[in-house]
């Protein structure tokens, strides 16, 4: 599996996180100061929001400070599902019922090992279709593509 990785700074929590998904056997896309290149909360955000919808990724993780602004940038990608995280449960819960293909981080908030458990939980579960989520993410694509056309 292909995650696209971003952030507007790299951190000791940054290369953490990427040292732990190639530890989990998959393959990280590096974006902005990850890679080497200067870059907004803004810019990274989409450009991995648009690797994920694109399909040159499977999924993405982004760090900002806060965490709230990468998850609102990815989130004006169509298609994108970004979750702002700071617990496994919610990690768990934005997979299970929100069919979530973005994981936001906060660098301020979240530690290497809460990071970790966060990871553990984001990959060890995946959406399970049922008519009550079913019918909210049809709502949720019907709102985007009002929005976003």
């Amino acid at each position: 599996m292909r995650i696209a990785i971003g952030s507007d700074q790299r951190t000791h929590l940054t290369d953490s996180v990427v040292s732990k998904i190639n530890a989990m056997g998959y393959e990280a896309e590096l974006f902005g100061p990850l890679s080497n290149h200067k870059m907004s909360w803004t810019d990274v955000a989409r450009q991995v929001g648009e690797a994920v919808i694109a399909g040159t990724a499977d999924e993405g993780i982004l760090f900002c400070w806060t965490g709230t602004g990468v998850s609102m940038a990815a989130n004006k990608v169509p298609g994108v599902r970004a979750a702002l995280c700071d617990d496994p449960e919610t990690a768990r819960g934005a997979r299970l019922w929100n069919n979530a293909n973005v994981l936001c981080l906060s660098i301020r908030r979240v530690s290497e090992v809460m990071a970790a458990e966060i990871l553990d939980a984001w990959f060890t579960h995946e959406y399970v279709s049922n008519p009550e989520d079913d019918a909210c993410l049809a709502k949720l694509a019907g709102m985007e593509a009002a929005y976003f056309g």
